[in-house]
């Protein structure tokens, strides 16, 4: 073990011990879990106040100062479990969940053990190393979890047991449970009630029936120097000169991303720091998917901060709750059976893409290298490498990296009074006249042999909202991605956004155009340009494309 790299880069973010080739918690930690698991007649562990000072031994026996937790951790620990649930509700939280989880987390170091000589076994089938290991920027890579591990690691943040060394330095984000609880004390609001009744249902469940599946956590990287066997950073002459058809588009009026009928891609509207302020006082559409999917938040231990050429995918999250409200209004509702079918490595169907948008953009988005950075970032989340092999040309060709988008007089003028015409394709195309890696070629061999085909991207008002983005411009790139990306579909979840109230139509138009992703882009390329000379001030991108909208 001692000489396993993965290991050696995530061994300081835990708080096991390594020795004779062995993982083991310390004498003292495993003598306080053994009592805890005994139940409360025993450890006498019955209160919230009871179990903080239980965590605070454990904490001690680690090494671990309980000063490094969050200043209020102790009170919003005691009032949620003596005073926010129900009597009964805590009676059964610490003779029955407190109790498995401690028998769980005692068997955190053989589960451990056993994950990475899983991930041997795996690494000759199929070439990759799975085994959990920090994912560093730039580092493309994927690691491979049980959900029993993964229950395990949650109980120790639970329990707050992850050393905060060095977790700064390396733009990890909060992994402990302290700063949630302390902030449910700190300035009570309902929301954070709930986000902690989501994780005390999600534990419930997991100690009276373990789940039996997989998650894996991907970090997904769109190298900036060009590279040989995979697509690297575009730039805006790819954009530009793509031939690419633009996907089918369907709007949803209502309904949300994770209730999404078939298969497809969800969009995460992430942070950078992966979770953003799940374990913190945040309650957006990332929060709330983290607290009803609460597996996510085992990517926050060894995942540090996305780049802007990077994206995370996690596929297998099972969903253990339902829920009401956004924001202040959020509410846990009962419980959730996630009915989705498994895939050959044991995981659910259920595919979730972290993408960061640029947050309060303000006029900064209609720049060229700011819309580059949030096309590529979409594309690097709805990218399949798997299908490389089938498209590698054709990305090669019609594509480079590391230019920037570079504007001139040819970019700019409205030519027409009614819509817009998308005049400016490259007619040199290089894949004009080349029939192995002509458009249809491409895509006929992506729908007979490429994995995963039919999987669409189920999203919406991504970098909106209390991000500050533009909900028309930000369609859009999302739309030009998921089309480069070979997706057959994108279906957008308006969430009553009333700047999209004609999204409909305007994409059916579109359509019916049969425009390209360059002959779109290109489009997109002129209103930025206009709007930063002030000549669009105050038309957005709908109406400045079909004035007739406005």
């Amino acid at each position: 073990m001692e000489a396993r790299e993965d290991l050696n880069t995530i061994l300081p973010f835990l708080p096991l011990v390594l020795r004779s080739s062995s993982l083991f918690w310390p004498s003292q930690v495993v003598e306080s879990l053994k009592i805890m698991a005994k139940g409360p007649e025993i450890s006498r562990v019955s209160s919230g106040e009871v179990l903080f000072l239980a965590i605070s031994d454990l904490r001690d026996s680690l090494s671990l100062s309980t000063q490094d937790l969050a200043s209020f951790a102790p009170q919003g620990y005691t009032l949620f479990f003596d005073e926010l649930i129900s009597r009964e509700e805590s009676r059964e939280f610490f003779e029955d969940v407190v109790p498995a989880l401690a028998n769980l987390i005692l068997q955190f170091p053989s589960l451990l053990e056993l994950h990475y000589q899983n991930a041997d076994r795996l690494r000759n089938d199929i070439g990759k190393n799975t085994g959990i290991r920090l994912l560093g920027s730039q580092e493309a890579g994927i690691v491979l979890l049980s959900q029993e591990l993964i229950g395990a690691l949650l109980g120790c943040s639970l329990f707050c047991l992850f050393p905060l060394t060095s977790r700064d330095a390396k733009n990890l984000p909060t992994i402990n449970f302290d700063r949630l609880f302390s902030s449910l004390y700190e300035s009570y609001n309902q929301k954070q009630e709930n986000k902690i009744k989501c994780l005390t249902h999600y534990f419930k469940r997991i100690c009276a029936h373990m789940p039996v599946g997989f998650v894996s956590f991907e970090r997904k990287v769109l190298p900036l120097e060009h590279h040989a066997g995979c697509i690297s950073y575009p730039d805006a002459n790819f954009w530009s000169n793509s031939g690419i058809p633009l996907c089918h588009f369907e709007v949803q009026s209502s309904g949300f991303i994770e209730d999404h009928s078939s298969e497809a891609l969800e969009v995460d509207f992430a942070n950078k720091y992966l979770g953003g302020g799940a374990l913190h006082r945040g309650c957006v559409q990332e929060e709330i998917r983290f607290m009803i999917n609460p597996e996510l938040i085992a990517g926050m231990l060894f995942l540090p901060s996305m780049a802007n050429n990077e994206s995370i995918e996690i596929v297998g999250a099972e969903r253990f709750s339902e829920y009401k409200g956004y924001a202040s209004s959020f509410c846990f509702s009962g419980d959730y059976v996630d009915k989705k079918e498994v895939d050959s490595l044991g995981r659910r169907k259920t595919r979730i893409i972290a993408i960061d948008a640029l947050c309060s953009p303000g006029m900064r988005q209609y720049k060229a290298k700011y819309v580059l950075r949030e096309v590529n970032k979409a594309f690097c989340g709805f990218i399949d490498e798997t299908k490389y092999h089938h498209y590698g040309s054709l990305f090669s060709k019609n594509g480079s990296c590391g230019s920037q988008l570079n504007l001139d007089a040819k970019d700019g003028g409205q030519l027409d009074l009614d819509v817009k015409d998308p005049n400016y394709k490259d007619k040199n195309n290089l894949l004009a006249n080349d029939p192995s890696t002509s458009i249809e070629t491409v895509m006929r061999i992506s729908r007979e042999n490429g994995r995963g085909d039919n999987v669409g991207i189920a999203t919406g008002n991504w970098g909106c909202g209390a991000f500050g983005g533009d909900p028309e411009l930000k369609t859009i790139i999302q739309w030009l991605a998921a089309s480069q990306a070979l997706r057959p579909f994108i279906s957008y979840h308006t969430f009553g956004e009333h700047k999209l109230r004609n999204l409909d139509q305007v994409s059916k138009w579109i359509l019916s155009e049969k425009w390209t992703v360059g002959d779109l882009w290109n489009m997109v390329v002129e209103y930025t340009w206009q709007k930063l000379k002030g000549e669009a001030n105050d038309v957005g991108f709908f109406a400045w494309l079909l004035p007739m909208m406005a």
